[in-house]
This record gives structure tokens, C-alpha cells and sequence, in this order.
């Protein structure tokens, strides 16, 4: 029978919780960073194009804020290796493996596909699945088996996972299939309560089967 992971979805800021902790205390961290473009392209809500949010006290914030140079200084400190999604737009050292995740997309005024830099002495592979589905809850929400397809191929069981912002929660339901344990953080009340509530129900339906 199997057991359960530990999956643990904090909310907060994952710089200052990456502070505390120890050296290599992740087996992989797999995260999807802001990339700090211009947002106001960007998807978000009731089909509207919106460079602002509000959050759950209507102050206006920005969600695409680019990460500082500490943050990816303590995410190579706290993790053995790292998956870094846009990759492209952030100082990160040369690789040999980058994911292409090619999104099956139709319309050229949109990316064709998203890099994936790696940390792994890998060949580079490419993922090819269609991203087009509903019910979205997050503007750079990517599918749960994107994420199945990065543990299977760059984790080994046992491996302990680290997501420094978790958005939809899709990797929270892919550790969950999987087996593995997750610390994951978000710093959006909204998002992070719409998330918990996307895997809880995850959770409980894949234990129905």
C-alpha cells in the first residue's frame, strides 16, 4: 500500500523561509520565478488583458515581479539541483539540458514553447503537450504533467522537492501522483487559497481510483 507524501504549501515569501534553512537541503527545486516583462500582455481574469491585480485588500500590486539576485543565490544554496522555468530571462550560468516545452500552439502571437533551464550534464529534451484547457486559476499556470514529466525524468524516489512559488498549484498535485514530498510557497493570499483548494480536491479524487 502505498504511502502518502508530505506535501506542505506554505503561505509566504519564499526568500525569507530559503534563509533559514540548510545547504542541499532539496534534492531539486523546480520553479516557475516571475519573469519581470512588461504584464500588462499578459492573461489574467475574466478575459481581460491587465498590467495590475488587486489583491484581497484591493491594494494594487504587481505579480510579475523579477526575483532579486539573492533569491537564486539561496535557491542554489538550499537545493542539489534546480529546473528554473524562463530560464531565458534570468542570469543563470550555461547549460548543457534546457526542456523545450513545445505548447502546441496555433496562434504566432503566441510563444511556441517555454524553456526549462536545468542544472543536469543532460541532453536536452523536448515535451510536447497542449496547454489549451480550462479552468485556469493562475496567468502562467502550466499543466500538472509537465511537472509529472520533470520528476520522472530528473528526480529519483526519495527525493525531496522545492517549489519557491507555487501559482496553480500543479506541482503540488504531480508530487502528489507521484510520491513525492513538496515544500512549496506563495505569496498571493488569493492564489494560495485558490491552489489549496485545487489540490485538496486533486487529493481526494485520485484516492478514489
Amino acid at each position: 500500500m502505498r504511502k502518502d507524501p508530505s506535501i506542505n504549501l506554505h503561505l509566504g515569501c519564499s526568500l525569507e523561509a530559503m534563509r533559514s534553512m540548510k545547504d542541499n537541503q532539496y534534492d531539486l527545486a523546480i520553479v516557475d520565478p516571475p519573469y519581470g516583462i512588461d504584464s500588462s500582455s499578459t492573461f489574467h481574469g475574466s478575459g481581460k488583458l491587465r498590467n495590475r491585480v488587486l489583491n484581497t485588500d484591493n491594494k494594487i500590486q504587481r505579480w510579475d515581479t523579477a526575483p532579486s539576485p539573492e533569491y537564486f543565490e539561496e535557491l542554489f544554496r538550499v537545493s542539489k539541483e534546480q529546473i528554473v522555468w524562463g530560464g531565458n530571462y534570468f542570469d543563470l550560468p550555461p547549460t548543457r539540458c534546457v526542456i523545450a516545452w513545445d505548447k502546441v500552439q496555433p496562434w504566432e502571437n503566441f510563444s511556441g514553447w517555454e524553456m526549462g533551464w536545468t542544472s543536469f550534464n543532460k541532453p536536452a529534451p523536448l515535451f510536447k503537450f497542449d496547454n489549451r484547457t480550462g479552468g485556469k486559476i493562475h496567468p502562467t499556470q502550466k499543466p500538472i504533467e509537465l511537472y509529472k514529466y520533470c520528476l520522472e525524468k530528473f528526480a529519483s524516489p526519495g527525493d525531496k522537492i522545492l517549489d519557491t512559488h507555487l501559482g496553480s498549484g500543479s506541482i503540488a498535485c504531480a508530487c502528489w501522483d507521484l510520491g513525492f514530498d513538496l515544500d512549496a510557497w506563495e505569496i498571493d493570499k488569493d492564489y494560495f487559497e485558490k491552489t489549496v483548494a485545487r489540490y485538496t480536491e486533486h487529493s481526494k479524487q485520485s484516492k478514489l481510483f
